[in-house]
Formats: C-alpha cells, structure tokens, sequence
C-alpha cells in the first residue's frame, strides 16, 4: 500500500518539490513531480536546472525518449509512467493513479485555499486506511 507524506506550510510549492527530489534522488529513489498543467510543468523544469545552486538534478519531461533512464521525470499528463517509485504531487486534488506508486508526497502551501484542498485530500487517504506522516516545514524552518 502506498506510503503518504504531507508537507504542509511550504512557502514555495516548487522549491519544496525540487528540495524533495534532491533529497530522494541522492538516496536513489526515482521521481515523478506531477503539475497540474503545462505551465506549471514549464516552471518546475527551469528551476530544476538551476536547483541546487552547487548541483544538478538529473531530470526531463515525461513524454521524453530518456524518461525511463532518468532519476527524476516531470510531467503534467495521465500518461504511462517510467517507474513506480515516488510521486510528488503538486495537484490540489488526489490523483486517481497515486496508488500504483510505493509512496507519495503531498505539498501544501500556506494560502487558506491550498490548505483548505490539504485538508480534504489527507482525509481522503486517512479514511482508506493509508499510512500516513505530516511534516510541517515552518517548523523546519525555525
């Protein structure tokens, strides 16, 4: 069953998303960041060239020949994926094919809106039974 991790209080969704991906990708976990749409997905490539300052993060598109060698694949469709690793969603709604992934990440940001759409999706997962962690950044951060 897959694993769920919240991140909540993020003050930049993204940066959040490159952070965690850096960070699983040097434990030799592979990624797919999930957006909700192209612009998003546009976004978060361009800043993962430049993410970490004094690194790189493998990565390309998910509709890309390289996707499946590729430790960490963006992408903004319901197309077939490269590996079943982890999922980092950056959708304000549960994902229908999450649970074909060993674990997921979910960021929260800090507006009411954001966290309004957190609550709903972490209840969704805790009333299916899904093992769940939350880590709260702000905390983190101080």
């Amino acid at each position: 069953m897959t694993k769920i991790d919240f991140y909540t209080g993020s003050e930049d969704k993204l940066r959040t998303a490159c952070q965690l991906s850096h960070k699983a990708v040097q434990n030799g976990v592979r990624v797919l960041l999930h957006t909700p749409d192209e612009a998003v997905a546009e976004a978060l490539d361009r800043l993962l060239w430049h993410y970490p300052a004094v690194a790189f993060i493998p990565h390309c598109r998910s509709h890309e020949a390289q996707a499946s060698n590729m430790p960490v694949v963006v992408g903004n469709r319901f197309e077939s994926f490269p590996h079943s690793e982890l999922l980092v969603s950056l959708h304000t709604s549960c994902l229908p094919f999450f649970s074909r992934f060993e674990r997921l990440i979910e960021i929260v940001g800090e507006d009411a809106e954001d966290v309004r759409m957190g609550r709903e999706r972490f209840s969704f997962y805790r009333d299916r039974g899904y093992e769940m962690r939350h880590f709260d950044m702000r905390k983190q951060t101080s």
